[in-house]
């Protein structure tokens, strides 16, 4: 049986493109900061490298991202996949889990509301024609861990068939670059991430991403949300208008990036950087290159283009 179809609570968060469907919202003065500089080439480089992998790699999969440090990979494939075919397959999963040891049953029930919400209850999981893979950047994988420990207890509950859903459900960590030794240390070797052992070996995969713009996305950037964890999953004034004091450059952040998914130039180089990858020959990934090369170029309602000039930046970084 499926739960209550009404979704949770989650923070509200702007629509910055015209991806699935609706009309992008006008910011206004919300995201006029005169003084805010652009993000620099480096980072607008290594997440469109990133973000080229995740695609390739995640097999034709509806994306998921937890949490917000990824939030500028979301806006970017929202401007990329504006108008495209793709629509509906972008989806948010806004909340911090990195740790459930102190969460109460309601919580609890909460957070399985939040999972329903963007299609990983157990039911729907087994019965989706497509997988879903969830994205997030991962040291440790303790979010992962607490997600799929949830998961699992939920589908063993309902006495779904883990046979199916394991071929449904996939995680693609944005690992921080590190040597590539056969020592180096990997969060899948953490004896708490045996879980990773119950899914194919396919469906756990990493993508590297320099360590600086690693840092900067998941610890140190602006967010339009502030976080989100269990002990505000409650809070009515959760869900309101943010309104802090790094709102404004969150905002004309979050709004470049859509507006550089837009450019054809960089969407280009997401397909040429897709095809470096080893399952590039597969039907799906094919797909989303063609969705990506073929959408509509109509920018109606989505603000300025960067004001640098996405395509110069971007030829310039990759001279």
């Amino acid at each position: 049986m499926t739960t209550a179809a009404t979704p949770p609570p989650q923070p509200y968060r702007w629509s910055l493109s015209a991806f699935g469907g609706g009309r992008p919202d006008q910011l206004g003065a919300l995201a006029a900061r005169q003084d805010q500089s652009p993000p620099s080439d480096l980072v607008l480089r290594e997440l469109t490298a990133v973000t080229a992998k995740v695609l390739a790699r995640a097999d034709g999969a509806d994306l998921c991202f937890l949490g917000r440090s990824l939030d500028s990979m979301y806006d970017l494939l929202t401007g990329a996949l504006e108008h495209s075919p793709w629509d509906g397959r972008l989806l948010r999963l806004p909340v911090s889990c990195m740790a459930d040891t102190d969460w109460s049953p309601a919580a609890g029930r909460r957070f399985r509301e939040h999972l329903a919400s963007v299609g990983l209850e157990p039911y729907a999981l087994a019965r989706r024609k497509r997988p879903i893979a969830l994205v997030d950047v991962v040291a440790e994988g303790r979010s992962y861990g607490t997600l799929h420990r949830q998961l699992a207890d939920w589908i063993e509950e309902t006495r779904e068939p883990w046979a199916v859903i394991r071929r449904k459900l996939r995680y693609i960590a944005v690992t921080c670059r590190h040597s590539t030794s056969p020592n180096t240390w990997r969060w899948q070797q953490d004896p708490d991430n045996d879980w990773v052992r119950t899914l194919p070996a396919a469906h756990v995969t990493d993508v590297s991403l320099d360590g600086r713009v690693w840092s900067y996305l998941a610890d140190n950037q602006a967010k339009v949300n502030e976080s989100f964890p269990h002990w505000n999953w409650f809070d009515e004034e959760s869900v309101l208008t943010p309104r802090h004091r790094r709102l404004a450059p969150a905002l004309a952040e979050a709004r470049y990036f859509t507006d550089a998914g837009r450019d054809s130039h960089l969407r280009e180089e997401l397909i040429r950087l897709m095809a470096r990858e080893p399952g590039f020959a597969g039907r799906e990934q094919r797909r989303i290159a063609l969705a990506l090369r073929t959408r509509a170029t109509s920018r109606t309602g989505s603000g300025t283009r960067p004001r640098t000039g996405t395509r110069a930046r971007y030829k310039r970084g990759n001279r």
